[in-house]
């Protein structure tokens, strides 16, 4: 083995963003490019000799390659020892609860998560920390400025490291235990919920469908649903991950995961539907002839959860980010917790679950996930609703029913305009902001606006502010809309307009009907066909 120092220099956009840093597959393969970065973090955060990190990935296309040369720079920049998913795999919650158990100092987990994976399409490196929990914007800075600087990085020349199978080897003076991916995470599920309960609904015929979407949550579900809970043999479809998610989009949305939905809405469906993407960390739940929002799942688990033996002594309070449906809030008031609102990126619900102030948190974008570990968790949020249902005896239409009556109904939508020019976004998003003081007293769509503001947080742990997080319009009887450019795409810039109606009496409206008001008043305040030429979103969920 020979440890080699080699000479390069700063690459352009190496910024990483609430999910790390996203790019196609072949600027990660380009020369430096990868190396680069990893050297950055190491910098980034005050060297690694003698420190303990989790390495694991999704299993998109350049997942192996990519591992294999990180094991090679940890070792050569003196890293004490490298635990590594099995095959180089590790779902992102899985690799977030392997970092709190094993008292590591951190981890990097290689995924480009929902977004779809090949040699043509998306990859992505991603820092967390020894919470278990994405970086936060200060690391993240410093792993910027380290990208800035650069100007060497050093790595071992060796074979590769073996990581098929189980067991422990070294890499020069490093240590690397190959673990089995699924076997911590299957027994912390253990822990928060009733397996016997579960085990029992699914015996009296109680059946489901879990979409693994060709990605790395299929051996979990396989393992759980399957082998432990005694779910019917197939009811995990597409559970092999495939370096190219099966030629799909890996987004457990009724627009990518649409044979899922088709199954559910048609004669044929089972009880219980559910999704999960890329990196395992998002979820879709659906019942039969029912779709459950991300925003509404996140409010009926805030509502429910102590039927669930992990969360049995209450909730300490719940989270949401900015766009996501204010249901919650109003599960929050008649509990009598607080509810926190914060902007997207599953970072900044870190300090909250770290100071005990909040259990569950949820975004809008399919990601719902408690204190257990610090990420978003797809197959714990199908746990849980599974558990909940195993209890409280009704299907999925029942509850929501139930829930609905109770609480009243948030209809949502959120719609993307993909991959626009970036200075064309922008400059939509500029010309809104400047009359936004304008906009309180005004009509659009037929609908009064209360309010008009952009979205800036301050953490009530730490202080620090979070300022541009997007632009809210409340309208008079609780209806909202906020835009926001998304930082999760590779080209271009998203815009997401996120749509809500609130309801009290009227709870079976089809949505678009519902939010048609909001709709309308959305294109009117914010020019959205004028700025971009589109007559409609690309995607609707």
């Amino acid at each position: 083995m020979t440890m080699l120092t080699i000479q390069t220099q700063p690459i352009e956009g190496q910024k990483p963003g609430t999910s790390g840093l996203r790019k196609k597959t072949n600027v990660f393969m380009g020369p430096h490019y990868l190396e680069n970065f990893v050297q950055a973090i190491w910098d980034g955060i005050g060297g690694i000799a003698g420190k303990t990190f989790v390495l694991g990935g999704d299993g998109r296309y350049f997942n192996d390659r990519a591992a294999q040369v990180i094991l090679r720079m940890a070792a050569a920049s003196g890293a004490a020892k490298v635990i590594v998913g099995q095959g180089a795999l590790l779902s992102t919650p899985a690799a977030s609860h392997l970092i709190r158990s094993r008292g590591a100092d951190g981890g990097i987990i290689l995924s480009a998560s929902h977004n779809p994976g090949g040699p043509d399409e998306d990859f992505g490196v991603k820092y967390n920390t020894a919470n278990g929990g994405p970086a936060p914007e200060d690391v993240t800075a410093q792993i910027f400025k380290a990208t800035e600087a650069i100007k060497s990085y050093r790595i071992l020349e060796a074979q590769d490291v073996d990581l098929s199978r189980a067991g422990a080897t070294k890499l020069g003076e490093m240590q690397i235990e190959v673990v089995d991916p699924v076997a911590d995470y299957q027994a912390l599920m253990q822990q928060l919920f009733d397996f016997g309960a579960i085990r029992a609904l699914l015996a009296r015929g109680f059946s489901l469908r879990f979409d693994a979407m060709h990605a790395v949550t299929g051996p979990y579900a396989k393992a759980i649903l399957e082998d432990a809970l005694g779910a019917a043999r197939g009811s995990v479809i597409n559970a092999v991950p495939s370096p190219d998610f099966g030629g799909f989009h890996p987004d457990p949305n009724p627009v990518w995961a649409k044979p899922l939905v088709d199954l559910m809405m048609g004669p044929e469906a089972p009880d219980f539907g559910a999704a999960s993407d890329g990196d395992g960390d998002r979820n879709m739940v659906l019942g039969r002839g029912i779709y459950v929002t991300p925003s509404d799942s996140l409010a009926v688990l805030a509502a429910n959860a102590h039927l669930a033996p992990g969360y049995s002594g209450g909730l300490k309070g719940v989270a949401r980010s900015m766009p996501t449906s204010k249901a919650v809030d109003r599960v929050a008031e008649a509990l009598g917790i607080p509810c926190y609102e914060t902007p997207t990126g599953w970072k900044f619900f870190g300090n909250l679950l770290d100071a005990g102030r909040a259990t569950l948190c949820g975004e809008e974008s399919a990601g719902t996930g408690s204190d257990h570990v610090r990420e978003k968790d797809g197959l714990w949020a199908v746990l849980l609703w599974l558990n909940i249902l195993a209890v409280w005896g009704g299907s999925v239409r029942d509850l929501m029913q139930a829930h609905w009556q109770q609480y009243g109904r948030n209809y949502y939508s959120r719609h993307d305009y993909e991959a626009l020019p970036a200075e064309q976004a922008e400059g939509m998003m500029a010309e809104l902001k400047a009359r936004l003081s304008d906009l309180p007293g005004t009509q659009a769509g037929g609908l009064v606006i209360e309010s008009a503001d952009e979205f800036a947080y301050d953490d009530p742990v730490d202080g620090s502010r979070s300022e541009g997080q997007g632009v809210r319009i409340g309208f008079e009887g609780g209806g909202r809309i906020v835009f926001r450019l998304s930082g999760t795409g590779t080209v271009g810039a998203t815009l997401r307009v996120y749509l809500e109606q609130v309801d009290a009496k009227n709870l079976d409206l089809d949505p678009a009907q519902a939010l048609a008001p909001v709709i309308r008043a959305a294109d009117e305040i914010a020019g959205i066909a004028r700025h971009t030429g589109r007559s409609g979103p690309d995607v609707t969920t």
